[in-house]
């Protein structure tokens, strides 16, 4: 079966790609023309992947432009649609958290992005609708033949601002599926864990800026 650790261009899921909305746990018809990124993939095409960061960080601007005083900047995530990744997701939540400093994930209510479990032929994947909406699709079948806690962390790296990078070695996390089932590396290396720094310290300055731009209007 095919493998997705990445966002799917659109022009990709136009073709047939439908996805959930994120947060939402409903599915969005095919029409709606989601971004879609997946463990494996054929296209190696990151604008899926910042359009999913895109609409995390605009979900995490607008809840902060109500509260600015806030220190922190941390995304949170809604786990209870995954119920059987459980583990996955604390310990991918731990190896993010313990690798940068500029952002946080933390499990909670009014969540930016959701997690969600079944079986997909596309495999794992994480997906936004283009509306603010997202979520991560664990695939079943997909985390039986490749290390979980590596699919988990990686769909994850996509919540953050990563890019698929599928020609990568498997010391690189975003690699995804491209080294094949016995890579079981959890760990961005740190020219991923530098990219995460600068854009939660740049992109989410960017970000706030507009969110506090439309709220004073």
């Amino acid at each position: 079966m095919r493998m997705s650790f990445s966002l799917s261009a659109r022009s990709a899921v136009a073709v047939g790609l439908g996805v959930a909305a994120l947060g939402l746990g409903t599915v969005a018809p095919a029409s709606a023309a989601p971004d879609h990124a997946g463990y494996v993939a054929k296209s190696s095409d990151s604008d899926a992947s910042k359009a999913f960061f895109q609409a995390v960080l605009k979900s995490v601007a607008e809840k902060r432009a109500e509260n600015p005083s806030a220190a922190a900047v941390t995304v949170t995530y809604d786990a209870s649609g995954a119920p059987q990744f459980s583990a996955q997701i604390a310990r991918s939540t731990q190896i993010w958290n313990g690798s940068v400093s500029n952002v946080k994930l933390q499990e909670g209510s009014n969540a930016d992005f959701t997690y969600r479990e079944g079986n997909d032929p596309r495999g794992s994947y994480a997906s936004t609708d283009g509306h603010g909406n997202g979520y991560i699709f664990l695939d079943y079948q997909q985390n039986q033949e490749y290390d979980s806690t590596r699919v988990t962390a990686h769909e994850t790296g996509h919540v953050l601002g990563l890019p698929d990078h599928y020609e990568g070695p498997c010391t690189e996390l975003m690699s995804g599926g491209g080294p094949g089932p016995s890579c079981t590396n959890s760990q961005p290396d740190a020219n991923e864990r530098a990219k995460v720094e600068q854009l939660w310290a740049n992109g989410f300055a960017a970000a706030m800026d507009k969110a506090l731009h439309k709220a004073a209007r």
